[in-house]
């Protein structure tokens, strides 16, 4: 069937073919090497974006736990503010109140004409 000559040529060319596909592989970089290279870095890629996405939303929610409580000491100084100056208001009435007293007139104040006073 085959001779001997034939059996070295078929092994000269096998061997020829491996050194090629090696000088290849060599050359580019194996293609296995390659895909596991990839799968790695996309194994990194997308833990390197999660980890950011998830900083992300720390830093937000810690931005809103902020504003929170920004708002809440301004609806509490506003709330201060508001029940000093309804403070005054009584105390200016009570004086006013009292002058009259004193010089023996009446105040001709109603609850509806004190409740328009303390609406404005």
């Amino acid at each position: 069937m085959f001779s001997v000559l034939d059996t070295l040529k078929m092994g000269a060319g096998i061997a020829a073919g491996l050194m090629l596909y090696h000088l290849y592989a060599v050359s580019i970089g194996y293609p296995s090497a390659a895909r596991q290279a990839r799968a790695g870095y996309i194994l990194v890629a997308e833990k390197t974006a999660a980890e950011a996405q998830a900083a992300e939303m720390e830093r937000q929610r810690n931005a809103a736990a902020q504003v929170t409580e920004e708002h809440r000491k301004r609806l509490k100084a506003a709330e201060a503010a508001e029940q000093a100056a309804r403070d005054t208001l009584e105390t200016e009435i009570q004086s006013y109140e009292l002058q009259l007293s004193e010089k023996n007139r009446a105040c001709a104040v109603t609850a509806a004409d004190r409740q328009w006073l303390l609406r404005h």
